[in-house]
């Protein structure tokens, strides 16, 4: 068993290229609110609706970013719901929604600097 004493607290760091549009587009499509910002380190922090989970969003003026291997996927509670605010946002699926039999259904989705995102539904009881 580890020795680490965690805090009940997630920050996830994202790099986008520009960091007001990106904090808009969380705002606006995920409902993410701003907690501050500070410019002169490029870098703002959003809380998400999930307690001690914030979205960190890290400028970078290198040219293509490189998205990583990480995928924050955000649980929902109705999927074609979290479909459709996504279309009503002009923001396209990465694929058609995946369902795995009694278990989950999937939705993959991009940031406007190509982060992927997932919406994750439980299927089970």
């Amino acid at each position: 068993m580890s020795s680490i004493r965690f805090r009940p607290e997630v920050t996830c760091a994202i790099t986008v290229r520009d960091m007001k549009k990106s904090a808009h587009w969380y705002g606006s499509v995920l409902g993410f609110e701003l907690l501050y910002e500070m410019e002169e380190m490029g870098w703002c922090e959003m809380k998400t609706h999930i307690e001690g989970v914030t979205v960190g969003l890290s400028q970078s003026a290198d040219e293509p970013i490189q998205p990583g291997g990480t995928t924050l996927v955000f649980g929902v509670e109705d999927m074609e719901q979290a479909v459709a605010s996504l279309r009503n946002h002009n923001v396209p699926l990465d694929g058609d929604v995946r369902t795995i039999a009694d278990m989950v259904k999937l939705a993959n989705f991009r940031d406007p600097d190509g982060n992927l995102l997932m919406f994750a539904q439980s299927l089970s009881q």
